[in-house]
């Protein structure tokens, strides 16, 4: 077993799985959803895309490119929360909150996009 492929693998399937986390619950309750998991899915999917850039493969690419679209879907959420939280009067309006959480799902589907990859990479690599 290869210690180095666990590692990524258990980062981008993490970098899914906290996203999921923040992303379950009633879209437009700010209740059901935990700013902190935010920071935290935002944190592991920046590892994550930093442990893809040393790929130099077509599937590499793909990864990276999947990472990527989840980074920006996931920094756009955490100043959109930021800018609502602290610069704007209105506080978090269940309107923001579902606007938060639907960029977090196009997050999410980068990343399940990426763990597929993962798994088809690892599929055709075995035999």
């Amino acid at each position: 077993m290869n210690l180095e492929k666990t590692i990524f693998a258990f980062v981008i399937v993490l970098a899914m799985t906290v996203n999921f986390g923040f992303f379950y619950g009633e879209v437009a309750n700010p209740d059901h959803h935990n700013v902190y998991e935010l920071y935290g899915a935002l944190v592991v999917s920046l590892i994550a895309t930093v442990m893809k850039l040393g790929e130099r493969t077509q599937i590499g690419a793909l990864l990276l490119a999947t990472s990527l679209v989840a980074d920006v879907q996931l920094i756009i959420a955490v100043l959109v929360w930021g800018t609502v939280a602290y610069v704007t009067d209105t506080g978090l309006t269940t309107h923001t909150m579902a606007a938060i959480v639907s960029l977090s799902g196009g997050a999410l589907l980068a990343n399940v996009v990426s763990v597929v990859l993962l798994v088809a990479e690892t599929i055709m690599g075995r035999r």
